[in-house]
């Protein structure tokens, strides 16, 4: 839009059209629409008031563009919904009939109306008359605003190396987008590596995870960056410079073949962690042996090289001369368009619930555990043995929901613990025989997913027992067994059972480290720690800052078949993003009054997205926004005690119009 178009939209007379949408009944049912429309035809620079029943429909957009047409309207209000939803959808419809987009203004009679004053119509609609009014009154100072476009680097970083990372930078980097993978653990892979079967087709999970692995470190567009982590994030959209701190293996990855002497000759034995602590390891090994890259890593922990100086033993014998007792960390600064966050996810802590018994009685275990045992590469090399005497149990019972929907915990639905139990129940019964006692103890059963209904007839039809409820109390008996007792709502009966062993399947919780990240990216984090998307339905793999995606099970509990999806969704959108090479920027942004500024520094300190900078200008410290950063939040604005910063698109005189016209009877 030319300099000439855009001062005339200024000095125009303001031309205002109305649309009051019912919603169907969302709106309608509560609000008197045809009211509204007429109540807003009377108010000031109104040329058009109309209701519709859908005004995002394509007969209701159309109206809107004759009306601009034939009436000559140079500002449109829509009341409507909430702006997040249809914003874009009114700003394109008023562009194709040659408005500036940002001559729109959004007043939400739905979310902030309707919906919560459904039992009070004749108030709500005197507050939506209100709304409208607000809107028309700021709508008569809108003014047009011009997009920026800058040039974008066509690469991404994958901050996570578990399946939703492996599965986006594979996505990615088929499209032709340069990828850097980072994971902070020596191998990628994430928590699908120790799994021994999915749900609900009980494929191996290392068969379906080791080809994506493999492959993802010998695409040509993708860089692993293993036992690594992001240090600092710094730039913005299509830009952003990105600090990676590479921790020293003590081993060159370059001449390591994997063999394994070094382990076997290792003196150090200690619990491997990858095993749950069931199992040991060498102080130099690598977690799984289908570890990609599989390259073995000294833990300088528990190495007697490191403690004492003494012991040599891998480096004498390593048959490639690969130890290297004197590596330093590296930093690798890159420069990526796009970010993908895929840190996964924890588990629950067992052991904040005592009564359960986690730690205390040695046959109560988690699922994680079980899932290690019954694993052909596990401690017990794919045997299930109760942990207190290496025996098969008879009887075992599952105790779902442990730290997820507890108020004392979690209050969210793990999404994945119902069918891994009964997954886990199968296995039970496949391995010691159909004559093991398995019982299930739930709060509701959520087989929700493309057959995991007929997965649960299944299993329910093999005799494994379903007891609505959960124990107080798990106690052990002298010899080693459990006992609880437990209330089944669905026969209104208590019951005490005793079983030999006992899984408890956990709650997801937030990955260790989020918060360190979360400071270095400057995104958003739910009520419950989770990464915070944009919109819940609308941007389900994006967040508030523009560039900055997120894959799996960072932002919300998910099963693996979920978390593949929502990974392909963050990859498209960092693909969609960066596929033009140059993206728009949005014109709502802080604008500094350099002849007002004082050079303080208070915006530069406040703001929450490293926006503004401090610059010289003839001799004097003064403020400037990096448009391209600033995210038009109004801190800033609130905070510069000389008001030298203005909002676009939300100045002083836009609002106080609005107070105004709230305050109006």
């Amino acid at each position: 839009m030319s300099e000439e178009v855009l001062q005339k939209s200024k000095d125009e007379e303001p031309r205002i059209g109305v649309y009051i949408c019912h919603c169907g009944k969302n709106i309608a049912g509560t609000v008197d629409s045809e009211s509204v429309a007429e109540y807003a035809a009377k108010l000031p620079n109104v040329v058009t008031a109309k209701d519709y029943l859908y005004t995002c429909s394509e007969p209701g957009q159309n109206m809107i563009r004759d009306d601009i047409k034939e009436l000559g309207l140079n500002r449109v209000v829509v009341a409507a919904c909430s702006p997040k939803m249809h914003e874009n959808t009114f700003r394109k419809t008023i562009t194709d009939s040659g408005l500036n987009p940002y001559v729109l203004e959004v007043a939400n009679i739905r979310e902030q109306c309707s919906w919560c004053h459904m039992n009070e119509k004749e108030k709500a609609t005197d507050k939506a008359k209100d709304l409208v009014r607000m809107a028309v009154f700021r709508a008569s100072d809108l003014e047009p605003l011009e997009k920026m476009t800058i040039p974008v680097d066509k690469s991404s970083l994958v901050i996570g190396g578990g399946i939703a990372g492996i599965e986006t930078a594979l996505d990615m980097a088929d499209a032709g987008l340069k990828v850097y993978l980072v994971e902070r653990e020596v191998s990628i892979g994430g928590k699908m590596a120790q799994l021994d079967k999915t749900f609900p087709t009980l494929d191996c999970s290392a068969c379906i995870l080791t080809p994506k692995m493999v492959s993802a470190s010998r695409h040509p567009n993708i860089t692993l960056l293993t036992y690594s982590e992001v240090k600092h994030v710094d730039g913005y959209v299509g830009n952003f410079k990105v600090t990676v701190e590479k921790k020293p293996r003590y081993v060159d990855i370059d001449a390591c073949t994997g063999c394994g002497e070094c382990a076997i000759v290792c003196p150090v034995r200690i619990p491997n962690e990858f095993d749950m602590n069931r199992g040991k390891r060498a102080a130099i090994d690598v977690p799984f042996p289908q570890a990609v890259p599989l390259k073995y890593a000294i833990d300088s922990e528990h190495c007697l090289y490191f403690k004492n100086k003494l012991c040599t033993t891998c480096k004498q014998l390593c048959p490639k001369n690969a130890i290297d007792y004197d590596q330093e960390p590296e930093i690798v600064e890159l420069t990526v368009g796009s970010i993908v966050v895929a840190t996964g996810c924890d588990t629950f802590d067992a052991s904040k619930i005592p009564e359960l018994g986690y730690e205390r009685y040695p046959n109560v275990i988690t699922n994680m555990d079980f899932e290690r045992i019954v694993n052909a590469g596990g401690p017990t090399e794919g045997h299930i043995l109760r942990p207190s005497d290496n025996k098969e149990p008879k009887s075992v019972a599952f105790i779902q929901c442990v730290g997820a929907r507890d108020e004392e915990n979690e209050l969210y639905c793990c999404r994945y613990g119902c069918m891994a139990a009964m997954k886990q129940a199968y296995l039970l019964k496949e391995k010691l025989g159909p004559d093991t006692d398995v019982y299930i103890c739930y709060i509701d059963l959520r087989s929700f997913g493309k057959g995991y209904e007929e997965f649960y007839r299944k299993i329910r039809n093999m005799g494994v027992k379903f007891i609505r409820g959960q124990p107080s109390e798990i106690l052990q008996n002298p010899d080693g067994s459990l006992v609880f007792n437990v209330y089944d709502s669905n026969i209104a009966r208590h019951m005490e059972i005793t079983v030999d062993m006992a899984v408890l399947t956990l709650a997801l919780t937030p990955p260790k480290g989020i918060d360190e990240l979360q400071q270095i990216l400057r995104i958003s984090r739910g009520a419950d720690g989770y990464f915070l998307e944009a919109h819940v339905k609308l941007q389900p793999a994006e967040t508030h800052t523009r560039g900055i995606m997120l894959a799996g099970t960072c932002m919300a509990p998910r099963d693996i078949t979920d978390t593949v999806s929502h990974a392909a969704n963050a990859a498209a959108k960092a693909i969609d993003l960066l596929a033009a090479g140059e993206v728009e920027i949005e014109p709502i942004t802080a604008w500094v009054d350099k002849d007002i500024c004082s050079g303080c520094g208070v915006c530069l300190d406040v703001c929450p997205y490293s926006a503004i900078k401090g610059v010289d200008v003839e001799g004097h410290r003064r403020a400037e926004v990096i448009d391209a950063l600033c995210t038009g939040c109004g801190t800033c604005g609130a905070a510069c005690p000389s008001n030298a910063i203005t909002n676009r698109h939300y100045t002083r005189k836009q609002l106080m119009d609005q107070v105004i016209a709230a305050l109006e009877t």
